[in-house]
């Protein structure tokens, strides 16, 4: 009765061969997560739980599963606390205070941005639209100097100017003190997180934490190529997300600007 029961129980107690090469192929090629596994593949008419692929993971004496994991499989979280912002570096800035309560990351066309940097000051400029989790990337040949970050800035959202681009909001770091000039292009506010709040532009945030997983901390960024951050651009805007029921921020966002 025992066996017959355990037979019939209900759950993932073994993957196909074929799936189970598939979800093998998905970690390891595109590193997504079990739970964006498991939800693409609902998509398909397939049912796996996220559980039973961190158990496929946990199984892989070897360790190479777990190292395509973004968090490794090892979860840390830090206490935080608010600060007073006290930025003085920044002329005009405008408060994140200000930004309208619409913009509160369920509107499409609301960015956020920030640098990748490495211990030479040399910089990748990435952007994120908020709702969709659209990524933009572009390694910036003068460092973190403001004038060239912001004509990067403009640059990769031009073709996105008007309905698209609501607004921008971003850290006090100096580089993004010609956040006038970038208003005049665009035509788009620039509004200015509090200072060691970064939960504020949480969007670009978990987006730098995804780049990291291509670009660790360390790295010379001097010696990655324009092919490796289109390469990287694509992988993380081709990967499902939980907040898309399952879909690509590249379908989404593509979906909302056609």
């Amino acid at each position: 009765m025992a066996e017959s029961r355990r037979c019939h129980t209900p759950g993932n107690r073994g993957l196909d061969d074929v799936l189970q090469w598939r979800i093998i192929e998905l970690i390891k090629n595109e590193q997504w997560s079990p739970r964006q596994i498991s939800g693409r593949l609902r998509l398909e008419g397939i049912n796996v739980s996220h559980e039973a692929i961190y158990g496929l993971i946990r199984k892989d004496e070897s360790g190479e599963l777990a190292s395509h994991c973004r968090h490794k499989m090892k979860y840390k979280r830090k206490a935080s606390r608010r600060h007073e912002t006290k930025a003085t570096n920044i002329r005009n800035r405008i408060s994140i205070h200000q930004r309208p309560v619409e913009a509160d990351g369920r509107r499409f066309g609301d960015w956020e941005m920030d640098l990748i940097v490495d211990k030479d000051s040399n910089a990748i400029l990435t952007l994120t639209e908020r709702s969709t989790n659209f990524l933009l990337m572009e390694k910036l040949k003068q460092g973190k100097k403001a004038g060239p970050v912001a004509k990067a800035v403009w640059r990769l959202l031009l073709p996105y100017k008007g309905e698209a681009l609501k607004s921008i909001t971003t850290d006090n770091g100096s580089e993004f003190a010609e956040h006038e000039w970038i208003t005049g292009k665009l035509n788009v506010p620039v509004y200015f997180a509090d200072s060691y709040c970064a939960w504020q532009k949480g969007a670009i945030e978990n987006a730098n934490k995804l780049v990291r997983q291509y670009i660790p901390k360390g790295t010379d960024i001097s010696t990655v190529t324009e092919g490796k951050i289109a390469k990287i651009r694509k992988k993380i805007n081709a990967r499902p997300r939980e907040k898309l029921n399952f879909l690509t921020p590249k379908e989404v966002f593509f979906k909302n600007i056609s």
